[in-house]
Order: C-alpha cells, then sequence, then structure tokens
C-alpha cells in the first residue's frame, strides 16, 4: 500500500490542518502506544509483526532492516542504512518501531551485529539535533514536560510525512528507558567504540533517580580511555539538561578545570557545563578551550556521535561547538563557502 493513501497519512493531514492531536492518542497511528504494546523488556524473541509496521510511512522498509540485522545477515550495512537514512531524513516513527528489537541485539555480546545494532539505536531518540551546536539547543531535549503535555504540540513540530516528530522521540525513549538495566552493563564492555555508544543511547533515557547518573559516575572513575572518558561526560551533561542536577553541573565544572584530565574530557565537560548554565563563559574555561581545541584533536573526537551531528562543511562538531559557544563573531564556514558559489 502506498503509505500516502491510507488512513495514517489521512490522521496527519488533519493535525496539520488544525485537528486535535490529543484525539488521536493511543489509537492505531500512535506510535508510543505500538512500542508500549510490545514493552516493558527486550527479547531476542520478539516477534516482528507484534507492531502494525504498515501503519507508519516505510514501516515495511525498516521491518526488513530489522530483520536483515536479527538475522545476522551481510551487509549490515544496507540494513543500517534504512534506519540511518530515515532519520537523516526527518521521518523518525517507523524507526522508533525498530527500538524495542533492537536493544536484544545490542546487549547480545555473542551477536554479529551487536555494535552495528547499538549505532542506530537512539537515532529516533532524537530528533532536530544535527547541526546543532549553540548553548541554547546542545543537549537539549525539546519536548519538555513542564512546557507540553504529552498530546499537544511541542518543538519537535512535525516529520516530513507530517507525523507527529515528538511522538515518534518519546516512543524510542520509553524503549531505552525501559531497557535501562540491561543497557547499563555496556558501558563496562571490553570495546571502547560500544561503551561510547552505551552513553549516547542512555543520554536519552528517563533518569530521575540518578541511576544512569551514577553508572557514568562510576564509570569515568575506573575508565582510562581518553575519548570513553569524554563521551560519559557528554552522557552526564545531556541527562542533567533533561532532568537538572546541582551535583552534576558542579561535578562537570571540576572535571574542565582539571589540568591532570585528559584534554578530550576537559573538553567536553566544559561544553556540557556550558549548556547547564546561564553564567557567561569564564576566561579559564575559554582559554583552556581556545587551547585544546586543535584542528587534530577536533577531527578524532568526530569518534563521538555528540561531536560528528554538529559537524559542518570542512567544520567537526569540537571546533563548531567552540565557534558558536564562545565565538560567535567569527563566520560560519559553510556560509562562506556558499557565498562563494555565488
Amino acid at each position: 500500500m502506498d503509505w500516502r493513501t491510507d488512513p495514517t497519512f489521512e490522521m496527519c493531514r488533519k493535525v496539520t490542518d488544525g485537528s486535535d492531536l490529543a484525539s488521536f492518542s493511543g489509537g492505531p497511528f500512535d506510535v508510543r502506544a505500538a512500542v508500549a504494546s510490545i514493552l516493558p523488556e527486550p527479547r531476542q524473541a520478539l516477534d516482528l509483526d507484534a507492531v502494525p509496521w504498515g501503519n507508519f510511512p516505510h514501516g515495511y522498509d525498516v521491518r526488513e532492516a530489522v530483520s536483515l540485522l536479527r538475522a545476522g545477515s551481510e551487509p549490515v550495512v544496507d540494513a543500517t542504512g534504512v534506519l540511518w537514512g530515515l532519520c537523516a531524513d526527518d521521518s523518525w516513527a517507523a524507526a522508533a518501531l525498530a527500538v524495542p528489537y533492537l536493544i536484544p541485539l545490542a546487549v547480545n555480546a555473542h551477536h554479529p551485529h551487536r555494535t552495528a545494532a547499538l549505532a542506530v539505536l537512539s537515532g529516533p531518540a532524537r530528533a532536530r539535533h544535527h547541526g546543532v551546536a549553540s548553548r541554547e539547543e546542545f543537549l537539549l531535549h525539546r519536548n519538555d514536560p513542564q512546557r507540553h503535555a504529552p498530546d499537544t504540540h511541542d518543538d519537535y513540530g512535525y516529520e516530513v510525512t507530517g507525523y507527529p516528530a515528538g511522538w515518534s522521540v518519546a516512543a524510542a525513549r520509553a524503549a531505552i528507558t525501559t531497557a535501562t538495566t540491561a543497557i547499563l552493563p555496556l558501558l563496562g564492555d571490553s570495546d571502547p567504540t560500544i561503551r561510547v555508544d552505551a552513553a549516547y543511547v542512555l543520554a536519552t533515557a528517563a533518569d530521575p533517580a540518578h541511576t544512569i547518573r551514577t553508572a557514568l559516575a562510576n564509570g569515568f572513575a575506573t575508565e582510562g580511555d581518553a575519548m570513553v572518558r569524554a563521551a560519559l561526560l557528554l552522557a552526564a551533561a545531556e541527562i542533567t539538561r533533561a532532568h537538572p542536577h546541582p551535583p552534576t553541573v558542579r561535578w562537570l565544572r571540576e572535571r574542565w578545570h582539571d589540568r591532570a584530565e585528559a584534554p578530550e574530557a576537559r573538553l567536553s565537560a566544559a561544553v556540557g557545563w556550558l549548556c547547564l548554565t546561564d553564567q557567561s563563559a569564564p576566561e579559564e574555561l575559554r582559554r583552556t578551550v581556545d587551547t585544546l581545541a586543535d584542528d587534530e584533536r577536533a577531527h578524532a573526537m568526530e569518534a563521538l556521535p555528540w561531536m560528528s551531528a554538529a559537524s559542518g562543511t570542512n567544520e567537526p562538531g569540537l571546533l563548531r561547538r567552540r565557534r558558536c559557544m564562545l565565538h560567535p563573531e567569527e563566520p560560519d564556514p559553510e556560509e562562506v563557502l556558499w557565498d562563494s558559489l555565488f
């Protein structure tokens, strides 16, 4: 069936024309309800037909991608490319349906595609974050419960299909939050890439009891890899932006102050701290960032998904963040490039 002719598109059309979004809440085209129906815990044998893939744009493409990943099929890039592509194209709903199926693969140390599954797991749990590098918006979860009721319009707006993006993000985050206990051990995995990506995934989960932040801090205390240390700090900052926690803000300040700390960790702590406070950037922080954020280190830190997501044309994420947060008077290389073409 052409998705544009089915009832889901009709729902989207009605909402964009002014119908009350809440009137569709919990119905057959609410991805949050679809995901909730197969929670609370990830299961390797979860039936692929337990959710209505066809009710959401590109749903059957996502089902096929999940099926290939579960089967250990090659090349894995074809399956993950579908999920990456949908999120990059502002179409998260069907990708959110995949999250409960990807979690068992990611936490299975023996699955051949666990790294790939973990890498794409939190894609639908974030939206409208690519290229974001300002203090005002970096690490920001845009569905603030203090400002938005669950079934009203939030700052995520609509997907390219017209589907409410906030519903997709909420569905993915709910699945990740439910699986927190299963994902947390990945912070101690022998593979540093797994540890980084686990931190990136956990940063999207709800953490009212500070369970995740405690695990991040404990992991940081014993972590020897500089890039993983940086990831743990960014994850703590992201969670704290969603769930304010003054001790974490103080901890991040201590980390960028610490001259004995790895440069990558100091930079991540400085960026995270800037996003959690309204204070003007101290001169010491400016000197620290300007000294440590050189081209070589910026390119190396593209291994952190927070940084790569902010990258611009010929500008790694770290340098883009330094410019936007500390030197807004400097020209945007992307704008300079475009201006030179016309």
